[in-house]
Parts: structure tokens; sequence; C-alpha cells
């Protein structure tokens, strides 16, 4: 398929390689943290087995789950559409380890410590039914477990043939890059991606993050590209903050900044999405997860659904190409504030530093200071 200006529109089954790897992925990923009721929100089993045979129907290669997703229920459901469908060798499954089992609540069963490593991934093999997965994932920095401890021991669980390759997900720019640092230097199994919150209104990432993932060879791949079903359209602001019914204003009085997501300027830039939406006749959805496949460093970006219809619409996002114009208006709207030091390499020094002669080319890492 080509766009208007004549240039090629990725399909599902247009795949990219994983970071500084041979992997290959589909620019969607499909996210199963909503395989599952446990939560008490979520899609029972027949749809979320439905939900997965079109993902893969229509081109899908790449689908994310984690050992803590609906108490284990999400692994053990996503093992048992592999195992019917018997796909195993034409899907790249990843799974995530950090956070204890919902029945033990002790030390040794969290963390990113070698002990607690082993045993989930242990458990996650016996729920998924398999004897390796293609992509393990630090689910998040616990800030105790030296980083050695974590790149020695994935590359142990890499030679013994458990895990294919490695990735982060949630943690310190300085904390992976010194793990990549380290993996190069010794030899170790190298991280090939990063999992990272990233949408419209959540782009903190651009400041630090797109560059080293640039740098050091990780693809990017975000998580909740829609905030959390903000970007979806489905809320509207009100006197008492949002009206609309979703995962989002359940938690809505939820401590945890993820989840806050009803401020001012989410409110600006989700009008100015709809606003862009109705321009393309295409749902805020579609505009919103069009719009961060095309962001440096961005590879495969995490999808969930709970039902057929989000899906299809979902899957829809890549059938397009917004306009220049409007691309703008997206950017623009939710540009990160300009904060020390990237304001400090901007234009007033930028000549200076660079002795005052003419570069023809920006790093890669170079947008402005924003990233954008």
């Amino acid at each position: 398929m080509t766009s208007p200006s004549g240039a090629s529109i990725p399909s599902l089954a247009s795949y990219y390689l994983l970071g500084r790897s041979g992997l290959r992925v589909s620019p969607l990923c499909l996210g199963t943290m909503t395989f599952g009721t446990e939560w008490g929100w979520g899609s029972p089993e027949e749809t979320a087995r439905a939900i997965f045979l079109r993902y893969l129907e229509a081109g899908g290669n790449f689908v994310d789950t984690a050992d803590g997703y609906t108490n284990g229920k999400s692994e053990e459901l996503v093992g048992k559409f592999i195992r019917d469908a018997r796909c195993r060798d034409q899907v790249v499954l990843a799974t995530k380890f950090t956070f204890p089992p919902a029945d033990q609540r002790n030390p040794l069963t969290a963390g990113n410590h070698r002990k607690n490593m082993y045993r989930a991934i242990e458990g996650s093999l016996r729920r998924l039914g398999t004897d390796y997965v293609d992509l393990y994932w630090l689910h998040a920095w616990d800030g105790l477990t030296p980083v050695e401890e974590v790149i020695a021991t994935f590359d142990t669980l890499v030679r013994q043939g458990k895990v294919r390759y490695i990735g982060l997900s949630d943690t310190p720019a300085w904390y992976l890059s010194r793990a990549q640092t380290l993996a190069e230097l010794r030899g170790n199994t190298t991280i090939s991606a990063l999992q990272l919150e990233y949408s419209l209104v959540e782009r903190n990432i651009e400041r630090e993050y797109v560059a080293a993932a640039i740098e050091l060879g990780m693809g990017i791949c975000p998580w909740s590209p829609l905030a959390s079903g903000l970007l979806t359209g489905k809320y509207q602001r009100s006197a008492q903050g949002a009206e609309g019914e979703g995962r989002l204003k359940t938690l809505e009085k939820s401590d945890h900044p993820a989840f806050q997501k009803f401020t001012d300027r989410n409110w600006k830039v989700t009008e100015t999405l709809v606003e862009v939406a109705k321009a393309l006749g295409k749902s805020p959805a579609q505009v919103a997860l069009n719009w961060i496949t095309k962001r440096p460093g961005v590879v495969s970006t995490i999808i969930g659904a709970t039902t057929m219809k989000q899906l299809e619409d979902n899957l829809a996002s890549l059938e397009f190409e917004i306009p220049a114009e409007q691309s703008k208006r997206l950017e623009e709207v939710g540009r990160p504030e300009k904060m020390f030091p990237y304001f400090f390499f901007e234009a007033m020094l930028k000549e200076r530093i660079r002795g005052y002669l003419p570069v023809s080319k920006e790093p890669p890492w170079y947008r402005g200071g924003q990233g954008g």
C-alpha cells in the first residue's frame, strides 16, 4: 500500500529488526494484560482467543505478556492459544519478571536478583507450556540488584536455551546504558529492546531514552500508547474531572502517576488529537497509534484490546499516513518542556561547541533538544 505522496505504508506484516539483533517483529505487538478476568476487568478466554487469532491472521507475530498479568492467567491463556494454533515457530513470545506472585509476598520472590529470575522463568515456562521464550523482559528496576548480576544471569539463561533475547522495561536511562556497555565489554548477551511508556501525552523518554536506544542498539517498544484509553477520545472533560467509562476512570483516584491522566495539559493534547482525527476521517486511537509508530527509535508498539472492535480499530492504524501539517500539530501540542541540560545544547551554544563550523548532518539523537 502507498500513501498519496507515493510513500510505502507498512502493514502489520511489515517486519522490523528488534534493536541490533536479527529478530523480526511486527510494528504492532499484541499486549495481553487484558487476557483473563482475574483483575476484575479484561477479556474472558474465548474473546481473548478470538483477539489472538485475529492478530495472527492480520500478519502480527509479536505477543507480549508477563508472569504477573491477571495473576498468571495471561501466560496460561497465551500458551494455550499458541499450542492450539500450532504456531510456536511463527510467534515471537515475550514475557517479564520482577514482581512477586499474588500469593507470595516475600523478598525472595520479588526483584531482579538471580534467585528470583530463576524462579520466575521456570514458572513462566510452565504456564506458557514451552521450553523457551523469545524475549525476556526485566519488568522494572528494583533499585537494589547490581546490574552486573542482572546481565550475567540473563546471559546464563540465553546460554541454557531458555531465553533467546533480552530486554529492559521501566528502568533509569543510566541503568540501561551501564547494562548495555557492560554486556558489550564482557561479551555477554546484549539488550535488544526497551519497553517504556510512550504516547502523545507521555513523552518524557524523548529527553534521554530515545537517544540511548539509537546509540546503543535497542528497539523501543512503547506501552500504553493510548494513555490507558485517554487517547481513544472516550473520556470527556467535566467539572468533576472527567466523564466516561473505562479503566482510567476506575483508577482515577489511584496515587500511581501512570493513571493520573486527567490534567489540563493532557486534555489539550487530546482535544487536538480529536480535531486531527476528524479532519482525517479516522478514530482518535488510530491517529494516536499511527503517530507513535513513526517516532524515532520505535520498533514495535504494544496494543491491548478487550473486544474485537477495539482490536480491529487498532489494526487499521497502519493503513494511512498523517499529513505533515497535522503531524506537526500533534508534535507541538504535547512537546515536553525544555529542561537542563538539554536547552544548554540549543542554538546559542551549538555553533560554539562545534567550532563555528557548518555540520552537514545532525547527530541521530539531536532533534532540537526535544527528540521531536
